[in-house]
């Protein structure tokens, strides 16, 4: 089993730990370069900056995409480790040498992780003996080596893996402390949610093609709040507007994939004409992997209990 112990900021992480996030993004200022250290489910550890060489938490790996800062506040507010946009984009500005003016909105490399842990000061580990003090960003461990295997224990011990072991039992899977090593498959917060559907449409509008991504939302098909999944097959990229109207039931998507539009936008609102012309479309954007792509039960029960027909 992997792990990567990351570089981070104290700041960045006491804003995480005194909020108790339970998601985070894990930036990086750059926006360039792919993270591709880890699979989903592997451990992702947080070290501080010298002189404090400690590792004080982590989370499992969800996925990593490129954002510009506008979306991952959007997505992820305080999870990325800042109080307000206006931290966050400061924070990117310090790194980058760049300004708002240079830089509007910066595009930075996006870390998630799911299900994080926050060490208490006296449970802080020690960096491996292998570490170097030359190592800027990081560095990937393998449980099947010395010092990654003692790490891999040290967090166990740390964590008796109480919290983690509830979490994962939640999700039906069970790990046996000190057993043989595995990924976690790890739980969809709303901020990933956002992220995952907004890249597996291509951050494109499913109805309508548009690709201004300030204006796109990620729409569950069946509410979370009631009981629908943090999963892709449950939702899908619409433009804000396509939004709202698919939430109050003006507009839905047959089993089909089909566009249907409801007859009560003309009678309650008198126009619409922009709408009626997407009726009886196929869906202009879907997923690559046809398991993502919208399922039909999550969409009969949104034309059963929310389109208005």
């Amino acid at each position: 089993m992997k792990m990567y112990i990351g570089i981070t900021d104290y700041e960045w992480y006491m804003t995480l730990k005194q909020a108790q996030c339970e998601e985070v993004n894990f930036w990086k200022p750059g926006g360039k370069t792919n993270f591709k250290a880890l699979e989903v489910g592997d451990l992702f550890l947080f070290k501080l900056h010298r002189p404090q060489d400690y590792i004080v938490g982590g989370g499992f790996f969800l996925k990593f995409s490129v954002l510009p800062a506008s979306l991952a506040w959007e997505a992820f507010g305080i999870a990325n480790g800042a109080n307000s946009m206006f931290e966050l984009n400061n924070r990117i500005y310090k790194y980058r040498k760049t300004n708002r003016l240079t830089d509007p909105d910066p595009q930075i490399g996006c870390i998630i992780l799911s299900m994080p842990f926050y060490l208490d000061k006296d449970d802080w580990i020690s960096v491996p003996g292998n570490w170097k003090r030359n190592i800027v960003q990081g560095k990937t461990y393998n449980t099947s080596e010395y010092y990654g295997k003692l790490l891999y224990q040290q967090i166990q011990e740390k964590l008796n893996y109480e919290k983690i072991t509830s979490d994962v039992v939640k999700e039906g899977y069970t790990r046996a402390r000190y057993g043989k090593e595995q990924r976690i498959k790890p739980r969809i917060g709303q901020g990933a949610f956002k992220l995952l559907i907004t890249d597996a449409y291509h951050r494109r509008c499913a109805i309508t093609g548009e690709k201004t991504l300030p204006v796109l939302e990620a729409a569950h098909i069946k509410p979370y709040s009631l009981d629908g999944p943090n999963e892709i097959k449950n939702g899908l990229l619409l433009r804000r507007d396509f939004h709202t109207l698919f939430d109050r039931g003006y507009i839905t998507i047959d089993k089909k994939l089909n566009v249907e539009v409801s007859r009560h936008i003309k009678e309650d609102f008198g126009n619409g004409k922009e709408y009626y012309a997407y009726h009886g479309n196929k869906l202009t954007i879907l997923p690559e992997i046809e398991e993502q792509f919208p399922d039909e039960h999550y969409l009969e029960w949104h034309n059963e209990n929310i389109y208005l027909g």
